[in-house]
């Protein structure tokens, strides 16, 4: 598949919907405009691409509705070279919104499947994450901690403890809590014992599957 100007205005259209479902922030909305969705899904599915909805992607696994990724992005508030860490690497969309805005990603995939085909998908195009890891998110990244950021894609029935201890000073973790529904929940670390939590709405998404040995 190529990128056309009929995709780039399919691109401004969908901005236009996330803008108007409430993110403000220009360079989450310019990430939206710039980056080429429909070449993170099978070629049969480019007509889902530039909907605001969420589409699977194989492994039980979808590529997050665009608002959705747009919104747990701002709530990040990337500055350039904050080091990142993505549970959930999936489709690799969320991964290049966040390489856009300049962010130093270190992104986890437990589904062996998609870490295989994602991480050929970001060599043959070019996006350059600092790590690409088959592993367990729920322990998150200890050898690179602390992060700026640490986002992440599944719905998680609790906050795993790990991803709260490898927030740096001021740091931000934004995560979807629940089982059936989740609540897309802020924290932010004010000290080395303390969190501020803010709440933020009801999302669904896949359940983050934990390994159990």
């Amino acid at each position: 598949m190529r990128d056309t100007l009929k995709h780039r205005g399919m691109r401004n259209k969908l901005a236009e919907v996330v803008a108007s479902k409430g993110v403000t922030d220009e360079k989450v909305l310019n990430a939206i405009r710039e980056i080429p969705r429909h070449l993170f899904l099978d070629s049969g599915f480019e007509a889902h691409a530039y909907q605001d909805k969420a589409f699977p992607i194989g492994a039980e696994q979808t590529i997050s509705q665009p608002y959705t990724v747009a919104f747990q992005t701002e709530l990040l508030q990337l500055k350039p070279n904050h080091k990142i860490l993505e549970i959930g690497t999936g489709s690799g969309y969320q991964t290049a919104v966040l390489l856009n805005l300049k962010a130093k990603v270190y992104t986890i995939e437990r589904q062996q499947e998609l870490f295989k085909k994602t991480k050929l998908f970001f060599s043959k195009m070019g996006y350059r994450p600092k790590k690409v890891i088959f592993g367990d998110g729920y322990k998150g990244l200890e050898e690179e901690a602390p992060f700026d950021g640490i986002i992440v894609t599944a719905g998680a029935p609790n906050v795993p403890k790990p991803l709260l201890a490898q927030l740096k000073i001021g740091g931000r973790l934004v995560i979807p809590v629940g089982i059936d529904e989740q609540i897309m929940t802020l924290y932010l670390r004010k000290s080395e014992k303390e969190f501020e939590k803010k709440e933020l709405g009801n999302f669904r998404f896949v359940p983050l599957l934990e390994n159990k040995n």
